[in-house]
């Protein structure tokens, strides 16, 4: 992998994210615009982006490595949830809350697509569909109770009604069968899922505009939660990759996926089960604003 490909290609996600910024100062995105694109993002075209890339020739190996970054997934989701009870005992329950969910929870669809599918192509979507599937498993199970601090009966509802899980499933099946899209439908789907990553930068960037700046910088946890997410998580995930004897390609996707910023579900999640919202949209914003410096770092980290 190039280090100039990765950051060429995080300096284009953030110069979008720029844009989502600026059309959102100036009111081009209403918030009821940025809401219906979001719906529009998780629901439709996130959803074709996931499907269309599993259109690959059946191969055991490619099977294999998907198989790979599920369990790595796994690992890195549990190790997290565990990290985070332990180190975050002495801090207040609402504090520790946000930390915990954001230790645990990276931007893995919103940042991760993008930035795996500038990087990898196809290939980077295809096995970074594996990630999100164990996100979307824990984060509304272990992620609600987190927030909850009980069992949400409808977690598992919305686990297998999520639209995202629903294409890995429908996606691996078309792998796995002999049956592929015909052009024509294969071709409308991935257009459609190509608008993914250039909408998603301009909703983080839109999102950007929420929080004012001198807020932003402000209080300890939000440097603290930070450096756990954009430093720690992923440094420990490039030596368990590296020690597991990975594939370049393997590896640099689950490092790369890993190192996203803190999950743009934290505030969501976090404001229906009344936690500090003003503390995880700053994580949340924080993270990312940081995430330019560290992701080429560790697209660095990965070439040494």
């Amino acid at each position: 992998m190039n280090n100039y490909v990765v950051v060429n290609q995080v300096l284009i996600l953030f110069l979008i994210i720029g844009i989502g910024f600026i059309t959102r100062k100036k009111d081009v995105l209403s918030p009821e615009a940025t809401r219906e694109l979001t719906r529009l993002l998780l629901n439709v075209t996130c959803p074709l982006t996931i499907f269309t890339s599993f259109q690959l020739e059946y191969s055991r190996t490619v099977l294999l490595g998907a198989g790979q970054v599920f369990a790595f997934a796994a690992g890195v989701h549990l190790f997290a949830l565990l990290l985070g009870l332990v180190i975050f005992n002495r801090q207040p329950e609402a504090v520790k809350r946000v930390l915990r969910f954001t230790t645990i929870f990276s931007n893995c669809g919103f940042m991760g697509f993008p930035l795996l599918q500038s990087v990898y192509g196809k290939s980077g979507v295809f096995y970074g569909s594996f990630y999100v599937m164990v996100f979307n498993l824990f984060v509304w199970t272990v992620g609600i109770r987190i927030f909850s601090g009980k069992p949400d009966q409808s977690s598992w509802k919305n686990v297998m009604t999520n639209p995202n899980l629903i294409a890995v499933v429908l996606g691996l099946l078309s792998f796995l069968l002999p049956v592929k899209l015909p052009g024509p439908v294969y071709a409308a789907m991935e257009m459609v899922g190509s608008m993914t990553t250039p909408l998603s930068m301009l909703l983080v960037g839109a999102t950007l505009t929420e929080v004012r700046p001198g807020e932003l910088f402000s209080g300890w946890a939000v440097y603290y939660g930070s450096f756990i997410r954009l430093l720690l998580m992923p440094f420990l995930a490039l030596a368990a990759t590296r020690l597991l004897n990975f594939p370049p390609l393997l590896q640099g996707i689950c490092v790369l996926i890993t190192a996203t910023p803190a999950a743009a579900l934290t505030t969501p999640i976090a404001a229906r089960y009344d936690g500090d919202t003003r503390l995880s949209a700053r994580l949340v914003l924080l993270s990312t604003v940081l995430s330019v410096i560290t992701l080429p770092l560790f697209a660095f980290l990965l070439n040494k």
